[in-house]
């Protein structure tokens, strides 16, 4: 099967795992949803709420590294495989230009643009622009959850940013496709740029066997050789230039390593199919630069780089396991109120202390619960909420606490004094499994005010 065939079989099954993602739920939680209207993150079917995007940092450093360990083994096979923008002008260039309108001839010849028949190409514009449309919604589906989406747009007048973004990223894309093209590879992304510190002798890629095929460029990349009668004796390149014309970013691999090149691969399956013919082995190869001009050079996928990458993405994915194993069920902020303490008469007959405190609680799991919550000081005790109470599943409920004590907890004649007490708040239906702790202050008066 030659590379351009795996290629497109694996740009379907990429796009229908990112299609269909958005939809699978499990408990009512996505696969990857940052959903900026709850302020959560849904992550391997695990929610987790904007107190918890702690974890947001490790996912990304893990995105770069991986991006950076991809390209120090692999080159841009990112962008030949599986980065939309590829895939999208595959689709416009090879599957509607190509094979559905015929307005090009040829797959194999990217360099000559279409000409005439401007109602095919009109015909285009609108086939692309149908699905530009679906997918920038596709891409919107992991900020606002399908089963919102669909809500949101049957009501447009009200929810004016969606629509916003959702026609700018269709009108990008159809501008990207159709008018900027494979420009957006060579002179727009960064990665491009980024590849080229990257690359080493072990770095796969296509690269153009000069040993074999005879110097096309000079060492200041300048074309010296028109026709295969002017290669030095022995060289095989035939300069047919089918490697040439089949190149989506318009390059010639026997020039070496360039910026532009994204790894497709689609000028080794030409060469392949020429010198296939005349019985020799291609002249463009999917190898290192090791292999190429050392021969007997074998390329080293583990190497002091790609290791330390591996390590550090092991280390960063241990420490996103842990700590998202680790997610709490229910979320509590306390706030102390800005009066410190009260002072009332007791029934027994000393001073009572109360302090006052705001307490935030959220239900962060799947279903409803009654909380409460207790003290781990014996002497400060509980005035206010006398009894447990409901949050339902994702809410959120404001709780004004009293704590008091009637008993002598300090005799400073200078300053008032801070306790530290620990909250301990649970589910009265499962308080071993949904709990948190959280640390409090309470102001107990000098001793003067207290006798007065």
């Amino acid at each position: 099967m030659s590379y351009a065939s795996k290629r497109y079989l694996f740009y379907i099954v990429i796009t229908a795992i990112s299609v269909s993602l958005p939809f699978i739920t499990v408990d009512g939680n996505h696969f990857f949803l940052f959903n900026f209207d709850n302020k959560q993150l849904h992550l391997l079917f695990t929610k987790f709420d904007m107190q918890e995007l702690y974890l947001m940092p490790f996912l990304l450093i893990m995105l770069f590294l991986g991006i950076f360990l991809m390209t120090v083994m692999g080159g841009r096979v990112f962008c030949g495989w599986a980065c939309p923008q590829t895939i999208f002008r595959v689709v416009y260039r090879d599957l509607i230009e190509t094979k559905i309108l015929g307005i090009r001839k040829k797959i194999s010849n990217k360099q000559k643009e279409p000409e005439g028949n401007a109602f095919k190409k009109f015909i285009a514009i609108l086939l692309w622009s149908a699905l530009a449309i679906l997918a920038g919604a596709d891409f919107l589906w992991y900020f606002v959850p399908p089963e919102t989406f669909f809500q949101y747009i049957q009501n447009p007048l009200e929810h004016t940013t969606l629509m916003i973004f959702w026609a700018s990223i269709a009108l990008f894309l159809i501008y990207d496709v159709i008018w900027l093209k494979e420009n957006f590879c060579a002179y727009i992304c960064p990665y491009s740029r980024v590849q080229s510190v990257l690359y080493d002798d072990d770095t796969i890629m296509a690269i153009y066997d000069t040993s074999r095929g005879g110097d096309i460029y000079n060492d200041e990349k300048e074309k010296v050789i028109e026709k295969a009668k002017d290669l030095p004796e022995g060289s095989e390149c035939t300069t047919c230039e089918k490697c040439v014309t089949v190149c989506p970013t318009h390059i010639d691999i026997r020039k070496g390593l360039q910026l532009e090149c994204i790894n497709c691969l689609e000028c080794v399956d030409a060469c392949t199919t020429v010198m296939g013919k005349l019985g020799k082995p291609t002249l463009v190869n999917w190898s290192s630069v090791r292999e190429i001009d050392q021969k007997d050079g074998k390329t080293k996928y583990f190497r002091p780089k790609t290791i330390g990458y591996l390590v550090i993405i092991g280390i960063m994915l241990f420490a996103l396991l842990k700590m998202g194993s680790e997610k709490e069920h229910m979320l509590l902020n306390i706030n102390k109120e800005t009066r410190l303490y009260s002072i009332k008469d007791a029934p027994d007959g000393g001073k009572r202390v109360t302090n006052g405190y705001v307490f935030l609680f959220q239900n962060t799991d799947s279903e409803d619960h009654k909380y409460y919550f207790t003290v781990d000081n014996p002497k400060i005790k509980i005035f206010r909420p006398k009894k447990d109470f409901k949050i339902r599943a994702g809410d959120k409920t404001k709780k004004v606490v009293v704590l008091y004590t009637d008993e002598v907890l300090a005799e400073d004649p200078r300053k008032d004094v801070t306790i530290h007490v620990k909250i301990n708040a649970y589910a009265l239906d499962k308080p071993e499994e949904i709990k948190v702790t959280r640390e409090a202050i309470f102001v107990y008066p000098r001793k003067d005010l207290i006798s007065q």
